[in-house]
């Protein structure tokens, strides 16, 4: 494989191009991961392969996740580069340093953009929707970072369809800045609530979706068909593995293995291919520990769903 096979797609209406598959730091770089050769490598890797969106968030790690690949990101092209991070988990026991308070927007950007290393954002991500900010306070504060340069487009990451169209509305009410992506967590296990409410008003409003944990946190690798091992994300975090790892879970999963022999890929890259192929999407962010994980998820992009394939998957899933 090289990069000429990498897809690249419209974040939804708008000019900029993000690779149909991305990769994220989430509870890995700076976290699970810590050693600057092997995540430099990684990521050098990937950007080799075409990938050219890169997804941070301060929270990740509390903030040694920006400082970690921002060092690697450093030794390529900005100009080839689409990196995001994140703003509205909690950052210390501060009252103010957390939220979408205009406070903690222009605040925290400041201090993500020293430690990722760089003078802009090409996407800033709203966390998580903020029910103690008035809408319109947080789209202002958005709306400065754009006009100052900081960052280049904004959006949000778990909102739904209503919360959407309520920035959008503030938006076009005070000739604002709107969003213009939003990041939900979307797999073949977890697809109902993004399926029936985000996307029809992404789409509606022009957004382009770049989904995380399409994997479902490596269940539908096959990785926990006979257990969890404890050096493993399910591993590690509790309450991850209370949410995913179901009966029925494991047995759709076990399932899906005939399904991924007969398109000729494995369980991962079926599920990868799958959701970057759904209406909406712009990209699909993966994770990787590993070189050889990374050349397997990447290895999706080879994979084609066709009508066929997608109504078994839909019914094997549904």
């Amino acid at each position: 494989m090289s990069s000429e096979s990498m897809e690249y797609r419209r974040l939804g209406e708008c000019g900029l191009k993000v690779s149909a598959f991305a990769l994220g730091g989430w509870t890995t770089y700076g976290g699970s991961v810590t050693e600057q050769a092997k995540i430099g490598s990684i990521i050098r890797a990937a950007f080799d392969e075409g990938v050219n969106f890169f997804d941070i968030a301060d929270v990740y790690a509390k903030g040694e996740c920006e400082t970690v690949m921002g060092q690697a990101l450093s030794e390529l092209p900005r100009n080839e580069l689409v990196i995001s991070s994140k703003v509205f988990w909690p950052m210390s026991d501060d009252v103010n340093d957390r939220g979408l308070s205009r406070k903690h927007i222009l605040e925290s950007v400041e201090k993500s953009l020293r430690r990722i290393g760089t003078d802009y954002l090409d996407l800033y991500f709203c966390h998580r929707f903020d029910p103690e900010t008035p809408v319109e306070e947080t789209v202002r504060a958005m709306d400065d970072l754009v006009h100052q340069g900081k960052v280049l487009y904004w959006g949000t990451s778990e909102w739904s369809g209503d919360q959407l169209r309520q920035a959008h509305a503030v938006a076009d009410r005070r000739s604002l800045v709107a969003p213009q992506v939003e990041q939900p967590q979307y797999s073949l296990l977890f697809r109902q609530r993004v399926d029936e409410d985000v996307a029809p008003a992404a789409i509606e409003r022009g957004m382009g979706m770049v989904v995380w944990s399409p994997l479902a946190s490596g269940l539908l690798t096959g990785k926990y068909d006979d257990g969890v091992p404890e050096d493993t994300r399910l591993g590690r975090i509790d309450w991850l593995r209370d949410q995913l790892l179901t009966d029925e879970h494991l047995q759709k999963v076990r399932e899906l293995k005939g399904l991924a022999e007969a398109a000729g890929c494995s369980r991962a890259q079926l599920a990868l291919a799958w959701a970057a192929a759904q209406p909406g999407i712009s990209s699909v962010i993966t994770g990787a520990t590993s070189l050889e994980q990374l050349h397997e998820n990447l290895g999706a992009r080879e994979v084609t769903i066709d009508e066929a394939l997608s109504k078994r998957l839909d019914k094997h899933f549904g």
